[in-house]
């Protein structure tokens, strides 16, 4: 028999301190505990329509149907106990510290188990005593009714945990300063004092038919405004609570094979990608635990999308044949039933697990980047923080141009206008401005470089952990010629996302100007694998054009840089690199053209040679430089180019 599942709020709390109040008072503590519990804990836990599933002792561990009803329940706890706490002294005090989240739970008569109360636990483990700590979908789900002023902590490594925790927290002094919740409480169910007969019952039918049918024949009597108004609320009270945005579920992929023994290959897939999904930002994913329940179902997509509150669904195929493995996978929205995206991925299964790492990771990056613009799209009259983060990404998502960066860096300005303290519109901005440094057209270098150090401070002090803070830092480090102390912190973010492009790329080039070469094209490749179709695929393409070139490989050299200045037309270097490449294979007139395009897109940065070194990257080792100057300034004085 399948174990009974649902999505419910989670609600934990502990006592802080408790082993040594009872150290100091064991009878006095017990009773203490007893009376808080039985006089607010509990009646707030019922009055907000909860159920304590278990008393731990030193706690408690409750679930709700609504998210907005949990945390207005742990706002109201933690602010009836600092009243109650006000005339005790402190060192008697019986502190709460409440973690709420919001996830799929398996259901016992006297128990809930599972991830979502894992992490739950571990965000109360992480709340100040007298404050409350969420995760990223209970924020996303309170953040446009409740008006609670919860900090972005950042992601967070949390113990037993594989994925990082996006936290948010309430201070007990904002919990003490809260207004009351615009939300009102739901009431409490009624009780009633006698069993109804069914003479009772058919009478209650009979008035209920009567009054039903004399509104609907006076119907034409109200005016448009009072039909629309009652239907609007007979709608709002049937609706579920809205899917959380980036929310999906990775469903099991089908084994298109007779032979029932390559399941496990299909069974890894779907686990795999429901795990590299999970560590991506703002992303809420099914476990596959309750995806599995759906196999071998002709459940529709809407059915699906309401049963697990997902805006999204991924399902797909595997078929093997010999040493081929064909994965195709699609992307639907489970409002409309639309399909988003469709792919097809092909591997040797010589390496059958590498295969398979690498295809899931593929269809990740596919997967975020189409639904970020999904997510763009939908039309929001009220945009958060969160929906100008994701427009800015979207933006992002495409091919650079000067206007495109300006507008992402527009989008980031206005998220963190709205929550000044959210680590992502920190990093996101300063990424999007060293990105106008990198690509040459920034108008204030030097302010776009200080402003983005500040943005990165920021956002590293509030998460330390986060990947996205050490490859910004990266970038800030490569923009100001320190590209060997960028490694590790390029190294540090792969380490936690394995998905992102960026950083293998980045990495590569830092290897590069730094020496080791010959470990440069496997980084860029990597990036390319990841992302065959990516918006800036034409940087990564240079530089190993660059590579082949610096080690006198000009056909090569010619093929790849061919291909970058094709997919990336708008970067004046890559130009200039086709001709010196153009130039020392003997074309010349090619070469000619090449520089004047480079000349165009650039100015004076490249009316003489002298000028160029002078604007070249510092951090260059000199084995590299002598190789730079052997292959690249000899081709470009060939192509013309004056020394002075």
């Amino acid at each position: 028999m399948l174990p009974v599942r649902r999505l419910a709020a989670i609600l934990a709390a502990d006592v802080a301190g408790y082993s040594r109040l009872m150290g100091a008072d064991e009878e006095g503590t017990h009773e203490r505990l007893k009376a808080h519990l039985s006089e607010l804990v509990n009646p707030s836990i019922e009055k907000h329509r909860g159920r304590v599933v278990k008393n731990t002792g030193d706690g408690l561990l409750a679930e709700f149907p609504s998210v907005v009803e949990a945390v207005r329940c742990a706002a109201e706890i933690q602010r009836g106990m600092a009243e109650r706490n006000a005339e005790t002294a402190e060192d008697r005090r019986i502190t709460f510290r409440v973690g709420v989240n919001l996830g799929d739970v398996i259901v016992e008569q006297d128990d809930i188990y599972g991830d979502g109360v894992n992490v739950a636990a571990r965000l109360e483990a992480l709340a100040e005593p007298g404050g409350i700590c969420i995760s990223r979908m209970v924020r996303d789900q309170i953040r446009d009714k409740l008006s609670y002023p919860f900090e972005d902590r950042g992601e967070q490594s949390v113990k037993n945990i594989a994925r990082s925790v996006r936290v948010y927290a309430l201070r007990p002094e904002t919990i003490s300063e809260l207004p009351e919740a615009n939300v009102p409480a739901a009431a409490p169910p009624r009780r009633r004092t006698a069993p109804w007969g069914l003479a009772a019952m058919a009478a209650a039918v009979l008035v209920f038919g009567g009054v039903a049918w004399w509104w609907l024949s006076s119907a034409t009597k109200h005016s448009t405004t009072e039909l629309a108004a009652v239907a609007a609320t007979s709608t709002s009270i049937a609706q579920p609570p809205a899917a959380p945005r980036l929310s999906i579920v990775v469903l099991p992929f089908a084994n298109l094979n007779n032979d029932p023994n390559q399941q496990y290959l299909a069974d890894g897939i779907t686990e795999d990608l429901t795990t590299d999904l999970s560590r991506i930002a703002h992303m809420f994913v099914i476990s596959a635990d309750t995806a599995f329940t759906y196999r071998g179902k002709s459940t529709v997509a809407r059915q699906i999308g309401r049963e697990l509150q997902v805006r999204y669904l991924l399902e797909g195929s595997m078929q093997r044949s010999g040493n081929h493995v064909r994965i195709n996978a699609q992307l639907i929205d489970a409002g409309t039933d639309a399909h988003l995206w469709a792919g097809r991925f092909d591997g040797d299964t010589g390496d059958l697990f590498t295969v398979q790492d690498e295809i899931t990771h593929r269809i990740a990056r596919s997967l975020e980047a189409e639904m970020i613009t999904a997510e763009a799209r939908r039309p929001i009259e009220q945009p958060d923080a969160l929906d100008y983060i994701l427009k800015g990404r979207a933006i992002a998502l495409k091919p650079p141009t000067r206007e495109r960066t300006a507008d992402a860096i527009a989008m980031y300005e206005r998220a963190l206008t709205l929550e000044p303290s959210s680590v992502e519109a920190q990093t996101q901005l300063a990424l999007a401005l060293l990105r106008r440094v990198f690509s040459g057209t920034s108008e204030t270098r030097v302010s776009d470089v200080e402003r983005a150090k500040g943005l990165i401070e920021q956002a590293s002090i509030a998460s330390p952990r986060s990947w996205l803070a050490h490859y910004a830092r990266g970038n800030l480090l490569r923009a100001t010629g320190r590209c060997a102390e960028a490694i590790p912190e390029y190294e540090t973010a792969i380490g936690s996302n394995r998905n992102c492009p960026c950083n293998y790329a980045d990495l590569g080039w830092c290897k590069l100007v730094t020496g080791a070469i010959d470990e440069a094209i496997p980084l860029e490749q990597q990036a390319i694998r990841l992302s065959p179709r990516d918006p800036i695929i034409g940087v990564w393409e240079y530089r190993i054009g660059i590579v082949h070139l610096l080690q006198s490989r000009t056909d090569e050299a010619l093929v790849w840089l061919s291909k970058a200045c094709s997919d990336n037309p708008g970067y004046a270097t890559m130009h200039a690199w086709l001709a010196s490449a153009y130039a020392l294979n003997g074309e010349s007139q090619r070469a000619a053209a090449e520089l004047t395009e480079a000349r165009k897109l650039r100015g004076g940065g490249y009316s003489s040679i002298a000028r160029m070194k002078s604007a070249a990257d510092l951090d260059i080792v000199p084995a590299v430089r002598a190789l730079i100057e052997a292959s690249y300034y000899a081709g470009l004085r060939k192509a013309g180019m004056p020394e002075e």
